[in-house]
């Protein structure tokens, strides 16, 4: 990237860090939530160690990377969160996109050094489903807090896109899509980010949407879909256009 972009990108990848804190700090109970949820779930418990994840990947990025794609995930989950960790996608999912890139050559991509990788909200269950549980137990307070840390991250989803698509838009693929629907988990994140697409055409028309990479959602439903006369770029782009005018659909 041009040193300007890495100036700016750098700036951004500050102001999330410090959003991240922020949240952290907003509902000291939050941790204890998360425990209590960790201890009673189905397929073992385990210690909430990042209640808030920022994803440390982000600041092995530097001025020689080029980023090429930027991927949308849920939420942080169990590997996740863990203090060794404290990054996004490398639990099983981000194994299976890892997979998927080096499996497919054409596209260019190294998964782990040109691929950004977001998230809907920052704040951690093991589960997605799990913040459901995580809402009723929080409240009013935590309800705003998490509906308040998916606007911001779709902003920042916006910004980091407008980063690394100077001169060439860059695709966004948005990976899990089933509680972006109305009154679902993520409904702040759709209506935030269709308010930025919708004010930005070139924006809009670099977003895909795709099952989740978890129990190989994502090349099941490539297979599945897949036309035989068409590439693995060329599908990917017909399916993820198809559940973007599904999940966004025109005024």
């Amino acid at each position: 990237m041009t040193k300007k972009q890495y100036k700016v990108f750098c700036g951004l990848r500050e102001m999330y860090q410090k959003l991240i804190h922020k949240i952290d700090g907003s509902f000291p109970a939050l941790r204890g939530l998360q425990q209590s949820i960790a201890e009673t779930r189905q397929g073992g418990s385990y210690l909430v160690e990042t209640p808030v994840v920022y994803n440390t990947a982000m600041d092995k990025i530097t001025e020689d990377d080029e980023i090429k794609l930027i991927l949308v995930g849920d939420n942080p989950g169990r590997q996740e969160q863990a203090a060794h960790n404290r990054a996004y996608l490398v639990g099983n999912s981000g194994k299976i996109a890892d997979k998927f890139f080096a499996s497919h050559k054409e596209f260019n991509i190294e998964f782990r050094k040109n691929v950004l990788i977001q998230n809907k909200t920052p704040v951690h269950t093991a589960r997605t489903n799990e913040l459901s549980e995580l809402l009723k137990q929080g409240g009013r307070e935590l309800a705003h807090i998490i509906y308040q840390s998916q606007i911001d991250c779709a902003k920042i989803l916006y910004e980091f896109w407008r980063i690394f698509s100077e001169g060439k838009a860059i695709p966004v693929w948005i990976i899990g899509y089933s509680e972006m629907k109305k009154k679902g988990i993520f409904e702040a994140y759709t209506e935030e980010l269709t308010r930025l697409a919708r004010a930005d055409s070139a924006f809009e028309s670099s977003i895909f949407f795709y099952r989740h990479f978890s129990m190989n959602q994502f090349t099941i439903d490539l297979k599945r879909k897949r036309a035989p006369d068409e590439s693995v770029k060329e599908a990917l782009n017909r399916i993820g256009a198809e559940y973007r005018r599904r999940i966004m659909p025109a005024e």
